[in-house]
């Protein structure tokens, strides 16, 4: 008997919780950290880097493992390397030991969401793919958000350790779960191994998250970017080229020709961009242009929080009555008038309009993720569905190491617009880049406009497809 996809989307959706919360989780326990390992916080920031980093290259071999070994043995076998990174970051006794644990932890996360996903569009039909979808979303709106929060209660009233301790009865029992809930799969693939694509497909992602991370330090000059962004597109091109030759390539590019997945993967990835930068531009917003404390910036922006949950109940109905396109399209214009509406706080803003704003923000947010997640898969067929998940999950892992990185840029720009001082963002110029922000929403918008105005009803009508 097939389990029920919502089952499974709720235990591939808390897998995915664990490895988005872990992300960015310790940045509010470095201090602490840093002061038990004999470290510096500096230093240590290199264990975030290298989770992100492993993530991102080990996510390109996971559709061939799951093709090859099938998808619950993958899956299992990601729970517990996963679990058990955990476990050595918790006990780790000095800075290289904890980063080495991270790097295991990675190696886990980045076969753990994808091939759950996987198993999760295999045995969804398509008129019921949007609320699996939406199940498998919540974790990238409220990960992001409530790390901080629960990262500093955890460091603050038990130990910094418990941050990772915490995934031991949790990854247990998902393992434990994924036993019953996710299908063996297939496996037994006889498709070889694309060792240079592997190789040339990590090659561009530690750029890639090199870059990330010169463009996220504010006061560095913009030499180095340029030239890692050269670097990039030069490995990107071979990717390319080498992607289309090969009999059997790691990443088949079929999938980019569908219409739906092409625009709201890569025209997407752009909206993702930006929706993830928030979290990170808000707080900071708050902190340093505010004069708020760490403790009421995070209790504020679990205003997003809310907002993403409450709306949870109505995007399907919404997708349902209006469709991707105009939906995608309005909220996305919506989204840029929230960002605009944040730039417009100020010292004196009375609390509940703010509450309300980032409400809204959140709300958008929220409606924004499940529309795109649902239409990229909403024509591609059960044969391109492997490749599509990997390449979804590449594009998806670097929008999210993006937007901090944009948010950091856009504050830079704004300092020139400004002629601000070098040093400590200005509230003018959090403003400044909201407004940026606002207006790049704008432009990535209108990249649906290329899709079809029936597009992806097979799922948004939720009604099997006939013949």
């Amino acid at each position: 008997m097939r389990p029920r996809p919502s089952s499974l989307a709720l235990l591939v959706a808390g897998a995915a919780f664990m490895d988005l919360l872990d992300g960015s989780i310790i940045a509010t326990a470095l201090p602490r950290m840093a002061e038990a390992l004999g470290s510096t916080a500096v230093a240590l920031n290199v264990g975030i880097s290298a989770y992100m980093l492993t993530v991102a290259v080990f996510i390109l071999p996971s559709g061939w493992a799951a093709q090859r070994f099938g998808t619950r043995p993958v899956f299992m076998t990601a729970l517990a390397v996963f679990t058990f990174g955990s476990v050595l970051c918790g006990v780790a006794t000095s800075a290289n030991a904890f980063i080495a644990s991270r790097v295991v932890q990675g190696m886990g996360g980045a076969m753990m969401v994808p091939v759950g996903r996987l198993a999760v569009l295999r045995t969804t039909p398509k008129h019921e793919l949007m609320l699996a979808i939406a199940v498998l979303t919540w974790p990238a709106l409220t990960a992001p958000v409530l790390a901080p929060p629960l990262g500093g209660f955890l460091t603050d009233y038990a130990s910094w350790r418990w941050i990772f301790f915490i995934n031991v009865p949790l990854g247990l029992v998902a393992f434990l779960l994924a036993f019953r809930l996710v299908p063996a799969g297939m496996g037994g693939g006889q498709k070889p191994f694309d060792l240079l694509g592997f190789v040339l497909g990590a090659l561009a992602c530690v750029v890639a998250m090199r870059l990330i991370t010169v463009l996220g330090q504010l006061g560095a000059p913009l030499t180095q970017p340029l030239l890692l962004a050269v670097v990039l597109g030069g490995v990107f091109a071979w990717l390319l080229r080498h992607l289309r030759r090969h009999a059997h390539p790691l990443i088949d590019l079929a999938p980019i020709s569908i219409p739906t997945f092409r625009t709201t993967v890569f025209g997407g990835a752009a909206m993702r961009t930006l929706i993830s930068a928030m979290p990170f531009l808000l707080p900071l917003m708050f902190q340093l242009g505010f004069g708020l404390d760490a403790f009421h910036s995070g209790l504020l922006v679990l205003a997003l929080f809310a907002g993403n949950i409450g709306i949870k109940p109505l995007t399907t109905p919404i997708i349902r009555r209006w469709g991707f396109r105009r939906v995608i399209l309005a909220n996305g214009m919506f989204q840029a008038v929230t960002m605009l509406g944040c730039a417009a706080l100020g010292r004196s803003t009375p609390t509940v309009v703010i509450l309300v704003v980032l409400f809204a923000e959140g709300a958008s947010r929220s409606l924004q993720f499940t529309s795109l997640n649902s239409l990229a898969y909403a024509d591609v067929p059960e044969q391109l569905m492997n490749t599509a998940n990997t390449i979804f999950s590449i594009a998806f892992q670097l929008a999210q190491g993006f937007g901090v990185a944009l948010a950091a840029v856009m504050l830079r720009v704004a300092g020139l617009v400004s002629a601000s001082p070098p040093g400590t963002p200005t509230s003018l110029e959090f403003r400044l880049a909201l407004v940026g922000f606002a207006v790049l929403m704008v432009l990535a918008t209108l990249n649906v406009l290329r899709l079809a105005a029936d597009a992806g009803d097979n799922v948004a009508r939720g009604k099997p497809a006939k013949g």
